[in-house]
């Protein structure tokens, strides 16, 4: 018996949506496949086929949120983004956002590699 290893892209069901084409997108810029995806995601590689291809995926809030920061983007960025600078802003949130969550002296020795960095 014969089974693909990759959905067939040739399929007539086959509808993205804004958000599968911004996970698409950004999942390309990134350099991931949808199996490197779905492991950041903790997610199988065909649901995230579908979140890219098809009208029918509707992804919780939690699996957004997982998605959104595999991506290093934001959902809002995922929902609604479009456009270079949007993206650019979201992807400065979502580094905020990772920030805020790190040990003092982590914060510490990131705010002083930034000040070598700024100061060439």
């Amino acid at each position: 018996m014969y089974r693909e290893t990759e959905p067939s892209t040739e399929r007539r069901d086959i509808v993205p949506t804004p958000l599968g084409e911004r996970v698409r997108e950004l999942r390309q810029k990134r350099d991931l496949t949808l199996e490197g995806l779905a492991e950041r995601v903790g997610s199988s590689k065909s649901y995230m086929w579908e979140i890219e291809n098809k009208d029918v995926a509707r992804p919780s809030a939690e699996k957004l949120a997982h998605i959104a920061t595999a991506l290093e983007t934001t959902v809002e960025y995922l929902l609604v983004g479009d456009g270079e600078q949007e993206e650019e802003d979201a992807e400065d949130t979502a580094f905020y956002r990772k920030y805020r969550k790190l040990d003092a002296p982590v914060k510490e020795r990131m705010r002083k590699m930034l000040d070598i960095l700024d100061d060439e």
